[in-house]
């Protein structure tokens, strides 16, 4: 497996290369945002360990980089600068699967990856990223954010599926009402069937993150940004 080790500090960066090489993981280093942000441009890794707290930038600003491979999943723990729970809470809202506070303990980074690759290994579940944080989890049928589970009827999880499954691209209500089982007669009796599921979709993943990227089509219906 490939890892990206983003780590500034000579001591911690040490012991943790020690520890990557000798579990035989491939290892890339980057000491600063702008390392890092080239790497992620070019490589795809299995985990990213990052360093919140760097020398140029705030890292956990290169989540959605890290993430951005939706056919290569990329498995991403925090080291966190301060052990307060804002900031871990920050870092799973972004993407990230564990938030560590630093000094990190190797036996506790090592026990973190390896649940991690028994989940993935062993389920293999395809999943799409979106938003800032929200995770659609296929294989479960379920939302979500960070640690928590967001709610949504099985409707509404198929109405918002198919709009990440053809994203960038405009559904109209009777594309939208056809793929949950709505007859095409229906359409005309009840216009505002979808822009219901829809309301009520943006209701439940309002209180977690905005929501601006599933967008309103005057006249047509919606698309996924």
């Amino acid at each position: 497996m490939k890892v990206l080790l983003i780590e500034p500090d000579e001591q911690p960066r040490q012991a943790l290369l020690a520890f990557l090489r000798q579990a035989q993981y491939r290892v890339d280093l980057a000491t600063t945002f702008a390392e890092a942000t080239a790497f992620l441009a070019s490589q795809t890794y299995d985990f990213v360990l990052l360093a919140q707290a760097l020398p140029d930038g705030d890292g956990l600003n290169l989540l959605p980089a890290a993430l951005r491979h939706e056919t290569h999943p990329t498995s991403c723990i925090v080291f966190t600068a301060t052990p307060a729970v804002e900031e871990r809470l920050r870092g799973f809202a972004l993407g990230a699967d564990e938030c560590l506070p630093k000094p990190v303990s190797v036996a506790e980074l090592e026990r973190r990856m390896r649940v991690i690759i028994r989940q993935r290994v062993g389920l293999q579940r395809p999943a799409i990223h979106f938003g800032t944080g929200f995770v659609l989890d296929l294989a479960a049928r379920r939302l979500c954010y960070g640690p928590h589970y967001v709610h949504l009827s099985r409707k509404q999880f198929d109405v918002l599926h198919l709009l990440l499954k053809r994203r960038g691209q405009v559904l109209t209500r009777q594309e939208l009402g056809a793929h949950i089982g709505r007859p095409a007669r229906d359409h005309r009796e009840n216009s505002n069937y979808i822009d219901v599921h829809i309301m009520n979709v943006r209701r439940a993943l309002a209180p977690y993150a905005p929501v601006d990227f599933l967008e309103t089509v005057n006249g047509i219906g919606y698309r996924a940004a």
